[in-house]
């Protein structure tokens, strides 16, 4: 079987997933968001009010 030929790597950072990016050390981890303080609350306005046709 033939070798493989060697390729320059790739300039463009673009091409890259933000994983390998951070551990090539081009670009920062992303921030991880704050947990919501109150995860199960229901939407604004439900249930309809009694007066409002649903």
């Amino acid at each position: 079987m033939p070798e493989a030929r060697e390729r320059p790597p790739r300039r463009d950072d673009t091409a890259a997933d933000i994983q390998s990016l951070v551990r090539l050390g081009r670009e920062e981890p992303p921030p991880v968001p704050a947990p919501s303080p109150q995860p199960f609350l229901e939407p604004a306005g439900w249930p309809p009010p009694d007066d409002e046709p649903a």
